[in-house]
């Protein structure tokens, strides 16, 4: 068995540690016994997305933001048949941002996006930052359950850091319900966006070696797009489960 994941702009969207998550997911396939290809993407690169089963798009200033846009818009048709045939994307913060509309800076400038799902940014006054705890929304937890059986955990745990807020329109679903932190926005309780195959989120940390569930999912999806049954093969999760639960704990317990 084989997956194919391709990294975007590893040398423009890498804050925070995002590429962890890279990591995580060949880390995590390869205890398996299945063989992870990452194909890092840089600006003029080539990339056949129907060939990639994860696409990973990480987080960057709005400087970063500016520079890339010319080259996605290149990329803009290609992605978008791969995202309705169900290409498995996790995006983080900046890569998240651009899968919607636009990014309103505060002098008023938008920075367009690649208009794939209906949703804005806009620039805060204040920046929201700290610790996040998200209760995932209840389609995600039940294809934890079916497929990844002992993993079903309710939670995800990251660390958030942005200025821009942001905003999903009508018929979009998000990840999850804040328990703690401020997700999109800081406003409405909402964090990240689940659209077929596409996870947008603002949480850094990097997400996935915290929430070694939700890695199994991505993974588990790309292989359901690719037509191989059978499912994943369960790992020895407990010190990973155990600090996520801790993680929960403990900032919980703080706020």
């Amino acid at each position: 068995m084989k997956i194919n994941i391709a990294h975007l702009y590893p040398d423009l969207l890498d804050l925070y540690g995002d590429r962890g998550n890279i990591i995580a997911l060949t880390q995590r396939a390869q205890w398996r016994g299945i063989e992870a290809k990452v194909q890092r993407v840089s600006l003029g690169d080539p990339l056949n997305f129907a060939e990639t089963d994860i696409l990973f798009i990480g987080g960057g200033s709005d400087r970063e933001q500016n520079i890339l846009v010319e080259d996605l818009v290149k990329r803009k048709e290609e992605l978008k048949s791969a995202i309705e045939d169900g290409l498995v994307v996790l995006a983080i913060c900046g890569g998240y941002q651009l899968l919607g509309q636009y990014y309103q800076m505060a002098g008023g400038k938008k920075i367009p996006g690649l208009g794939f799902l209906d949703l804005w940014t806009e620039a805060g006054s204040k920046r929201l930052i700290g610790n996040v705890v998200v209760k995932l929304e209840s389609e995600l937890r039940e294809k934890q359950g079916a497929q990844l059986l002992t993993r079903n955990l309710e939670t995800l745990v990251g660390f958030e850091n942005h200025s821009g807020k942001t905003f999903l329109g009508k018929g979009l679903q998000t990840i999850g319900q804040v328990l703690y932190g401020n997700g999109n926005n800081g406003e409405d309780r909402a964090e990240g966006v689940h659209y077929k195959n596409i996870f947008g989120t603002y949480l850094h940390g990097p997400l996935l070696p915290k929430n070694p569930h939700f890695a199994d999912l991505l993974l588990a999806l790309a292989f359901e797009r690719a037509g191989t049954s059978g499912g994943l093969t369960p790992l020895d999760d407990q010190f990973e489960l155990l600090a996520h639960q801790v993680m929960v704990q403990r900032i919980l317990g703080e706020g």
